[in-house]
C-alpha cells in the first residue's frame, strides 16, 4: 500500500472518529464548544499520528543502520542502540502532547 494513500486514510478516519465523539458534547454544549471540542481531538489525533508514524520511520532506519553496524563490530551495540530508544522517544512525545491537548 502507499505511504501516502495510507497516512491519508489514517487521518481521514482520526477525523471521522473526533467527529463522533464530538457529537456529545456538541448535544450537550452550544455549538461553537462542540465545534472547539471536536478540534481538539483531530489535534490529539493529528500529534499522535505524525509522531508515531515520523518515530517509526527513523526506528527502521536507524536500527537497520544499526543492525548492519553491528554486523561488522559487535562492539558498537552499546553505541548504536540508545539511538533506536531516541528515535521511539518521539512516539512518547506525540501521546504526551495529545495528553495535555485533551486535558486541557
Amino acid at each position: 500500500m502507499n505511504k501516502k494513500f495510507f497516512a491519508s486514510l489514517v487521518t481521514l478516519l482520526a477525523i471521522g472518529c473526533a467527529c463522533v465523539f464530538a457529537e456529545d458534547a456538541e448535544t450537550t454544549k452550544n455549538a461553537a464548544t462542540g465545534i472547539a471540542g471536536s478540534i481538539k481531538y483531530i489535534a490529539a489525533a493529528l500529534a499522535v499520528g505524525i509522531a508515531c508514524i515520523s518515530g517509526g520511520t527513523a526506528v527502521a532506519k536507524i536500527g537497520s543502520a544499526a543492525m548492519g553496524a553491528m554486523s561488522e563490530n559487535a562492539e558498537l551495540s552499546g553505541k548504536a542502540l540508545p539511538f533506536v530508544g531516541l528515535a521511539e522517544g518521539i512516539c512518547l512525545w506525540g501521546f504526551l502532547v495529545a495528553l495535555f491537548i485533551i486535558i486541557m
